[in-house]
């Protein structure tokens, strides 16, 4: 890691600094007819003197979303569609069909009666539930029911479906999966059931969540070998009593408020490999220092209101609203309620940053840990 004190001067020792000629331009074309090229044309720009992001700072406002997702119900069918979903796309990734970093995220709908066809992929999926009454997902053969504001995960590998239930309500969930990534490695795969087949039920409803969600215990006579987490519903209303408990004896992080990460109740570790979820809540009033760090995260409003500061610019959000924060870009969060908490669900890369030893942070240090508003 770089001091931070040190100026970036690219003409300084040990970085590229060579100057062209004429002669070191024919030897340019000479080397790449021979498909290689001079490293040191392209060193700085690819080892940079600090981690930069090549993502926007982008913000999706979901009351503004709603009506074209509901229409999207009116021309299209999840059978034809795979998944009904507007997935979000981050301006400078697009090309890879990235929210952020290398994380896909979209807003997907289910009606009444409906339900998408048995499926599953390398890539590791994730839920958060919106709105809606009734739905389910199934998760290689455990029927799971949901409700607003829980976090679901469908491990990579792991077949998976979901519906809403013939009296139940429409559905409306934010899927997260790293897509972009398992696409960079040039290993993710999609496989489907026939038409008219699908998964069948292999344990009771609500098993995994009713045998695995107990808070600091574990079943004394299930083992559990697979790489993910077998708790595969994480219900809001335990999440939300354990930020209050926590809120009653800590003052938490001054960057993120009190935050609670998801996790493997076997292992202690994220839910799956390569992407990783939190829920924060802010007190009434609060408003958190600024920092940075290296890996990118999709965050979702999930109660009450307030505004981000993100690389010096506001952004206020209400629940439902989605934004992301790129990987190395300063931000901070303010509660505007003088009476009721907020709350932000997350989701990010930051298994596999800090698996890969990518992970730095750094604190805003000046104007009292405040970013000062362009």
């Amino acid at each position: 890691m770089k001091n931070p004190n040190q100026p970036f001067d690219d003409t300084v020792y040990g970085r590229s600094r060579v100057k062209d000629s004429s002669e070191l331009k024919a030897y340019y074309e000479e080397v790449r007819l021979l498909g290689t090229e001079a490293f040191w044309n392209v060193a700085n720009e690819i080892e940079p003197w600090e981690p930069h992001t090549l993502s926007s700072v982008m913000f999706w406002n979901y009351e503004k979303i709603r009506p074209h997702l509901f229409r999207a119900t009116e021309l299209v069918s999840p059978g034809d569609a795979g998944r009904r979903v507007l997935y979000l796309v981050n301006q400078k990734r697009a090309d890879i069909r990235a929210a952020c970093g290398m994380l896909f995220s979209g807003i997907q709908i289910t009606k009444p009666g409906e339900f998408t066809p048995a499926h599953r992929h390398v890539a590791s999926a994730l839920r958060f539930i919106m709105e809606g009454k009734k739905g389910y997902t199934i998760v290689n053969g455990h029927h799971i029911t949901l409700e607003p504001r829980d976090f679901v995960i469908t491990p990579n590998g792991t077949w998976h479906e979901h519906g809403v239930a013939e009296d139940g309500e429409t559905c409306v969930w934010q899927d997260g999966l790293d897509i972009p990534m398992a696409n960079a490695f040039e290993a993710n795969d999609y496989a489907v059931l026939p038409e008219g087949e699908g998964q069948k039920q292999l344990f009771p409803t609500n098993y995994s969540p009713l045998t695995y969600g107990g808070s600091g215990v574990l079943p004394a006579d299930k083992e559990w070998s697979e790489p993910y987490s077998p708790l595969f519903k994480y219900s809001w209303t335990r999440t939300y009593e354990a930020l209050l408990d926590m809120a009653k004896v800590n003052e938490g992080s001054p960057f993120d408020g009190i935050m609670m990460n998801y996790v493997n109740p076997h292992t202690g570790g994220s839910p799956m490999q390569t992407m990783g979820a939190a829920m924060q809540l802010l007190r009434a009033g609060e408003q958190t220092k600024a920092h940075k760090h290296t890996g990118s995260i999709i965050y979702q409003c999930a109660k009450g209101k307030g505004y981000s500061i993100i690389d010096g610019k506001r952004y206020d959000w209400k629940e439902k609203d989605i934004f992301c924060v790129p990987s190395w870009t300063w931000h901070e969060h303010c509660n505007l309620s003088n009476s009721d908490d907020a709350c932000l669900f997350q989701f990010n890369d930051l298994p596999t940053i800090k698996k890969l030893g990518y992970y730095q942070e750094r604190a805003y240090q000046d104007n009292g840990g405040h970013q000062k508003i362009k």
